[in-house]
């Protein structure tokens, strides 16, 4: 093990944990009466995924739940943040629940909470039901009252054993990617006629919340994507767009959240679709506020013949990893200052839910799968959050992306940001040295001397 000082310190009670979703580990995706979702229709269609795969074996979690969870004990988590496959509760999004959905929950929460390992659980990780879609999917405000009844039957069953709740994971990527630019599931290219089902995603976290609180649930958040906005340039026209993108990408979903409002700037995008009290039904109080990171985004003005006004540039001068995401921590640090600084009492404590990197080694001829970047990432996101902290910011807990290697969504098994490397075809676990990194750094911290 390597000398304590080697490793970032949190303070004591800080919240290490792992990260995962339903769609991009369980597999099994027709058995035990689970229905077709978004990502299963969008992933048989040719030329969605990279790779033509799909999440219908991923890392088969569904059948390998006691070793999955043996894992988290080795590593020495704290907490594990999963979602619930909603078309496993309910097949179509309406109706009666699935016994055998809700079964396999309660197995995984229950060996869970016996090896040590707190539930973070997310209701939506993007896999809509299909049959839901077939009606109009986030853009059909209906949606959001089967998202309503989809989390009474959910809280019903375990808020006596889930320590946090996240309604909605990223709800600027499932509008703005999903029916936005069509990149995933669904696959619309509606442009900024996507904005329906951004407020319709933040109207269900916000019913979800009630839903959840109705039911006993003692800590709620949010898990938003948020990326520091950089301009293209010194530029009027560069600095002006890269404002106003930073008001789409963050300011749209964090606002409304926080202060029970949109962006001024886009609130004339959003008067169609809101009716009456719905700010109000979006502005929950929050135990805690969610934030996944992984890089920052730099923004030109488009060309005035663009569909779109804004242009997204390559972020150049920092390493990348092996997706081509700029590595830059010094950007999380400096997002949550300011963060802080811009909201101050209305900001619940922060938890870092998702932030990882993708690096593509595998096993050597010894069976070691040796991925020094990922740890050198770790090291260097963490001390981000610890001069965070020390700076007056209140976070509580990182949790990195991924546990293990998984469906990557539009990469499919291209690109590996877990933890635990698994080989697609014998589905066997193998811990990277960035796994024992991990753990050695957990049992580091001031809690375990």
């Amino acid at each position: 093990m390597a000398p304590p000082h080697d490793f970032p310190l949190l303070p004591p009670g800080f919240r290490f944990g792992t990260s995962t979703a339903s769609y991009q580990i369980e597999g099994a995706a027709a058995e035990d009466g689970r229905g077709p979702s978004i990502w299963d229709t969008f992933s048989a269609e040719p030329g969605r995924v990279s790779d033509g795969s799909s999440g219908a074996v991923a890392c088969d979690h569904y059948h390998r739940v006691d070793e999955d969870v043996a894992l988290m004990q080795q590593l020495g988590t704290g907490g594990y943040r999963f979602s619930i496959a909603w078309p496993r509760i309910q097949p179509t999004g309406r109706g009666p629940a699935n016994a055998k959905g809700l079964e396999f929950y309660d197995r995984l929460i229950d060996t869970l909470l016996a090896h040590g390992q707190e539930p973070m659980v997310t209701l939506y990780h993007w896999d809509l039901p299909q049959a839901l879609e077939d009606d109009g999917g986030w853009l059909n405000r209906d949606t959001v009252d089967r998202f309503a009844d989809y989390t009474a039957i959910v809280g019903e069953r375990y808020a006596d054993r889930v320590e946090h709740w996240i309604p909605v994971n990223e709800p600027n990527v499932a509008s703005i990617l999903g029916y936005g630019l069509g990149t995933h599931a669904p696959g619309k290219a509606m442009l900024f006629d996507c904005l329906p089902a951004a407020h319709h995603l933040l109207l269900a976290h916000g019913r979800a919340a009630i839903e959840l609180r109705r039911a006993g649930a003692t800590s709620i958040g949010c898990a938003n994507n948020h990326a520091p906005i950089w301009p293209a340039s010194d530029d009027d026209a560069d600095v002006g767009m890269s404002k106003i993108f930073d008001a789409l990408w963050n300011g749209t979903f964090l606002e409304p959240m926080l202060l029970g409002r949109y962006p001024a700037d886009l609130m004339p995008l959003f008067e169609d679709v809101m009716q009456d009290g719905d700010l109000a039904t979006i502005r929950q109080p929050l135990d805690f506020y969610g934030v996944n990171y992984y890089n920052p985004l730099k923004v030109a003005a488009a060309d005035e013949d663009s569909e779109i006004p804004f242009d997204l540039r390559q972020v150049v001068g920092y390493p990348t990893t092996d997706v081509g995401w700029p590595i830059v921590p010094d950007a999380l640090r400096e997002w949550l200052v300011m963060f802080r600084a811009r909201f101050r009492a209305a900001l619940p404590p922060i938890v870092i839910t998702e932030s990882g990197c993708s690096y593509n080694m595998g096993p050597d001829e010894d069976g070691v799968v040796d991925d020094q970047p990922r740890i050198d990432y770790l090291r260097a996101h963490l001390n981000a959050v610890s001069e965070a902290i020390v700076r007056g910011v209140d976070v509580r807990g990182y949790y990195c992306w991924s546990l293990m290697d998984n469906f990557e969504w539009a990469e499919g098994y291209t690109q590996r940001f877990g933890l635990v490397h698994v080989d697609y075809e014998t589905l066997e676990r193998t811990p990277k040295k960035s796994f024992q990194w991990y753990a050695d750094l957990i049992r580091a911290q001031p809690q375990h001397l």
